[in-house]
């Protein structure tokens, strides 16, 4: 499947998880993907799949730092300037970690705050006048989470980022639907990546695991799903399949909020 010939696409937290799926997925359906993180190491082991899976004039890795004004300015300009313009981008950067409220630190909650929240909005602004002018349309897939919607215990601070989110996907969707931007916020739940790999060793030492008994997913029968359950729905989403959808949240989960 080819729906996205000649399109020009951002994908951040392209390293691991389902961003790295996903700038994978877009390019074989023929997109010129650029998969942008902050991690070395990720985006090298990326470079090298790139080139054994024969992507390489269709998928480029970079680094930068979502947070960083100067970073994201730097990187946005540069695949803009490179290609000639930008059709869509998906914001899928994110840091987690838990704490009780009480006890955590403003440091860490504004680091959330910076990364998820500041470097979505940064992500976007950039790339906001070269996606309105994409003769496709523009495309904006930010991730919220399932933690916005649903009781998580330990990840209010990681909760408030991702409903932010939404709200903002949801302002920019209405200000620029005139101009032919749809923006989309994806819901993953239940998905094996970074995060819920790392989840147990960035949660409180009493963590008490049993409230998290009904956080599995249906599908799977308690198992994870996997990035490429996402990166379809991502790929959908940008492509002109999904030429009605905007304004909205897509949920995918597995049923594990049912």
């Amino acid at each position: 499947m080819q729906r996205l010939t000649d399109r020009t696409i951002i994908v951040t937290g392209a390293a691991s998880g389902i961003g790295r799926g996903t700038a994978l997925r877009l390019a074989r359906e023929g997109a010129h993907v650029t998969a942008l993180d902050i991690a070395a190491d990720g985006l090298s082991d990326l470079a090298a799949e790139v080139a054994d899976a024969d992507l390489s004039g269709t998928l480029v890795a970079g680094q930068v730092d979502i947070s960083s004004e100067e970073s994201v300015a730097s990187a946005v300009g540069g695949v803009i300037s490179a290609r000639g313009g930008l059709d869509a981008i998906v914001n899928a950067a994110a840091i987690h970690f838990g704490d009780h409220t009480h006890e955590m630190s403003l440091e860490r909650w504004n680091k959330l705050i910076a990364v998820n929240l500041t470097g979505t909005f940064l992500m976007t602004r950039d790339a906001l006048p070269a996606l309105l002018k994409s003769p496709h349309g523009g495309r904006v897939v930010n991730f919220s989470s399932t933690s916005a919607f649903f009781a998580h215990p330990y990840m209010a601070a990681y909760a408030a980022t991702k409903g932010a989110i939404m709200s903002f996907t949801h302002a920019i969707a209405l200000e620029y639907a005139h101009q032919g931007l749809r923006a989309v916020s994806l819901v993953p739940g239940g998905i094996e990546t970074g995060i819920t790999e790392s989840t147990p060793a960035n949660m409180p030492a009493d963590t008490d695991w049993n409230k998290f008994a009904k956080l599995m997913p249906a599908l799977e029968r308690g198992g994870f799903g996997n990035p490429d359950h996402v990166a379809g729905i991502i790929a959908m989403l940008v492509s002109d399949d999904g030429a009605y959808i905007t304004g909205t949240e897509i949920r995918v989960d597995g049923g594990t909020h049912m």
